[in-house]
Formats: structure tokens, sequence, C-alpha cells
């Protein structure tokens, strides 16, 4: 798995102070896409475990941190390497908030074991392909009206969709 990228601090890819880890490689290629560059699975370095483990670190100790957000390409076309770091980053942090953005829908992550694992360990999963038609940029945390901020521990309690309402955030 490689990384595309890495932010120690944004407030753009969810709610409060977040670092965000860009996971190389995506097959979904919506058009429109900010971020095309990152579809490759070779593209950014590779995520050693020296690197994993440095940023682990960084985000573990960072005292004003409120989550880590999993972006892309698409982090679960590489959802196993992704849980094994999570499920640290868990047992590290466990106050800290998981979103993570996926062109995949979340019935069709919860179809797949590796998916469907790293599903559970997210709080918040921004879920659906970009779909340029409907670009909105005055919705937070995401860029086109199908998309949807799913609250990962209520849907998985109701067993039935729980998105995020604006006044959840």
């Amino acid at each position: 798995m490689n990384l595309y990228g890495y932010i120690p601090e944004s407030v753009n890819e969810g709610t409060g102070l977040r670092a965000v880890l860009f996971i190389s490689g995506c097959r979904h290629a919506c058009p429109g896409c900010f971020s095309p560059d990152s579809w490759s699975f070779r593209a950014g370095e590779p995520f050693t475990e020296e690197r994993q483990q440095q940023i682990l670190h960084e985000v573990t100790t960072h005292p004003l941190l409120d989550g880590v957000t999993l972006c892309g390409g698409d982090p679960f076309f590489s959802a196993a390497e992704c849980t094994s770091w999570v499920r640290q980053l868990r047992a590290a942090r466990p106050d800290l908030t998981v979103w993570a953005y996926t062109g995949f829908e979340y019935e069709e992550l919860i179809t797949d074991p590796a998916r469907a694992e790293l599903a559970r360990l997210c709080d918040v999963i921004i879920d659906g392909r970009y779909v340029e038609a409907e670009r909105d940029v005055s919705l937070p945390f995401r860029g086109s009206r199908n998309q949807r901020l799913i609250d990962v521990s209520a849907t998985l309690a109701t067993r039935t969709i729980v998105t995020m309402q604006l006044s959840m955030l």
C-alpha cells in the first residue's frame, strides 16, 4: 500500500482538527475527481511499517487532534492494510474519531469482509462516487449531493442507514 499524502492538521475533512491520510489507489475514476493523480496504486510513497509508526506516533501524541480521516484514492481498495493501522490507532487513542471517504456505497462495503471490517472501525463514512452533475460546494465535507455522511455506530445499531444531520456536525 502507498501513502499519497499526509496532512498533520486539517479542518476540511471532518469535524474538528484532524490528521488526514491520503491512501493511493482508486478504480472508481470519477469524472471531475479533485485528485486523479491518487488513482494509481503506485502513487506517493510506500506506507512502510516505519512510516506507519511515525504517523501513528505523531497522531497519538498530538493533544489537539479530534480525529483522523482516511481519504484517497479510496482507502477501501486497501482495506486490510488500513484496518491494521486503524486498529493500532484505536488501541492507542480510543478518544479519536475516524472518518473515511469512499466511492463505494455503504451497502457495497458491507458485502466484502475486508471492507466491512474497516467500515466497522470508522465513526463516519462519506460514501458514494463523486458525481460532477451533482456538485455542490455548499455541502459540508462532501462534493456532490449523492454522497452521504453515514453515522456508522447508529447504522450498525439500527441495521438501517443513518445519515448525520447538520445539527450533529
